[in-house]
């Protein structure tokens, strides 16, 4: 029985859509070494390269430099995952992110306003981001709007939220247990690390073991046939979108530890590297392919390279271009099988 076959309550593999769904597994079969062992191999090749180049790199020190700058984006790629398995995007992440972090940082204690709320404060601001999801959500499967002009809308929404919260001069964060997130070391790391490896977990536990990470991917791989087969694709599709705007407010509120203020441009370069990162670690765009652990692969790929550039001295805009031509070559080898027909983003 084919994924899409066990999703859809044991659609009859004598139906064309379940011939369908037996040809995408066999041909998903052929195509597992290069897709799920190019990314991995492609990390190795960089960590081999830039250790020989640079003795610093593969010390303790440096490795837990790629730990931190990879806290967030990790948080990110895991709802981002479920959004591009289910052949939709969401470009809303930066200004979940900024809207979040500054009603956190208005709402615990700062330098500003006589809000001292603690962690209730801290839930406001992942509440804030699920509530971006929802609306997300709706829009796109009740309204049926295309998820990327939604989203693009909810991007500037919620940018629009944090100017308009920003009141006038940065408040700093004055209470250290949110602080103390980014300052405190346990084994070498902060606790940011430790909060992504967890929501890292859960989202692999989601992906793999629940009928939401079933059904993302047969949504993904033919919606039509999943639909028809009475299962509910827009529960689950409003699910994803609510679950990628949790992880933003999340990353708000991560982000608001590491600034220790608030600010309005705190998602700021979080969205293009979290879409490359998941591409790049093999889940595509087209939907229906790859999941979390793929997507994280794809995120210390970008950090390493990031990493070992800035360790050699590399002009900031060659980082760029390698950056850019690894991305390129991620699509093409990724999307080579389906370079036959078109995909467009739903």
């Amino acid at each position: 029985m084919t994924l899409t076959q066990h999703a859809a309550g044991g659609a009859s593999p004598h139906t064309s859509a379940g011939r369908s769904a037996d040809r995408a597994k066999v041909a998903a079969g052929h195509r597992f070494p290069l897709k799920e062992l190019g990314p991995v191999a492609t990390l190795a090749v960089l960590v081999l390269v830039f250790s020989l180049t640079n003795a610093q790199f593969l010390t303790a020190g440096n490795l837990k430099v790629v730990l931190e700058s990879s806290a967030i984006p990790v948080v990110l790629v895991v709802g981002l995952s479920f959004i591009l398995v289910q052949g939709s995007i969401d470009l809303s992440i930066e200004g979940v992110m900024a809207g979040s972090s500054m009603l956190v940082s208005l709402l615990i204690a700062n330098s500003v306003t006589g809000f001292d709320l603690g962690w209730w404060a801290i839930l406001a601001g992942a509440c804030l981001g699920s509530a971006f999801g929802l609306v997300n959500g709706l829009a796109y499967t009740v309204l049926r709007l295309p998820s990327l002009i939604v989203t693009l809308a909810t991007w500037f929404v919620g940018l629009g939220i944090a100017t308009l919260l920003f009141p006038g001069r940065q408040p700093q964060i004055l209470d250290e247990r949110l602080t103390r997130l980014a300052l405190d070391k346990s084994l070498g790391v902060s606790a940011l690390v430790f909060l992504a490896l967890a929501v890292a977990a859960l989202g692999w536990f989601l992906q793999t073991y629940t009928q939401f990470g079933r059904m993302s991917y047969a949504i993904g791989r033919d919606e039509k046939a999943t639909r028809q087969s009475g299962q509910h694709v827009r529960f689950h599709k409003i699910l994803a979108f609510v679950l990628m705007g949790l992880v933003s407010g999340v990353g708000g509120v991560m982000i608001s530890a590491q600034l220790a203020v608030g600010n309005p441009a705190a998602g700021e370069g979080f969205l293009f590297p979290a879409v490359s990162a998941a591409v790049i670690g093999g889940t595509l765009l087209s939907g229906g392919t790859g999941g979390v652990l793929q997507s994280i692969i794809g995120v210390f790929i970008l950090e390493v390279l990031r990493n070992g550039m800035i360790q050699l001295g590399v002009d900031p805009y060659l980082r760029h271009v390698a950056e850019g031509l690894t991305i390129i070559a991620a699509l093409v080898v990724g999307n080579w099988s389906l370079r036959g027909r078109l995909r467009i983003v739903k």
